[in-house]
């Protein structure tokens, strides 16, 4: 089912995603574009396709920061594409500068998940190198502690435990069609 009516409404307003790595970020934004008939934009992708390189590449070579920077450049140019879902990376909104552009380009959405539902869901990553490490439950625990205060800056916030992909678009659907009336 294609929500066209929504998506005209929503045409140069991106709808962004944001949440810890393994809160559904992905899974969600596909969905939520074919139904809005929209591009999807996986963040993470345009860095690796900016970079020619892995996150693990760019990571090992250059550090967080040199990722960090080019997810905020990626990030700019994929808000400037109007209407699209966009999936950012977990990381997304540590910068104020990367916060302050959503908020001001976009409806943003933070999905969410308890600790021990994302340890489930990241089991087996080797793509996600801030989960790789001795103690990856440590580190985890730390980053969503860290992260939780920016976050919490969204327009809504959908806890993704107990849901399925589909329940979850259906409830930012929602929240989209109260913004369009």
């Amino acid at each position: 089912m294609r929500d066209t009516g929504l998506r005209y409404a929503m045409l140069d307003r991106p709808l962004i995603l944001t949440g810890f790595m393994g809160a559904g970020k992905s899974c969600v934004g596909r969905l939520l574009a074919a139904r809005l008939t929209c591009p999807f934009i996986d963040l993470d992708a345009e860095v690796v396709a900016m970079a020619g390189r892995s996150i693990n590449e760019i990571f090992a070579k250059d550090g967080e920061a040199a990722f960090r920077a080019l997810e905020s450049t990626c990030l700019e140019h994929a808000l400037h594409r109007g209407g699209a879902v966009i999936a950012t990376g977990g990381g997304a909104v540590i910068a104020e500068a990367n916060r302050a552009l959503m908020r001001a380009s976009g409806v943003v959405v933070n999905l969410t998940a308890p600790f021990d539902l994302i340890m489930e869901r990241l089991s087996g990553a080797r793509d996600r190198p801030l989960y790789a490490g001795d103690d990856p439950a440590k580190r985890v625990k730390l980053l969503m502690e860290q992260r939780e205060q920016f976050y919490s800056d969204a327009d809504i916030r959908i806890d993704t435990d107990g849901k399925s992909v589909e329940d979850v678009a259906a409830v930012i659907l929602g929240y989209l069609r109260g913004l369009a009336a």
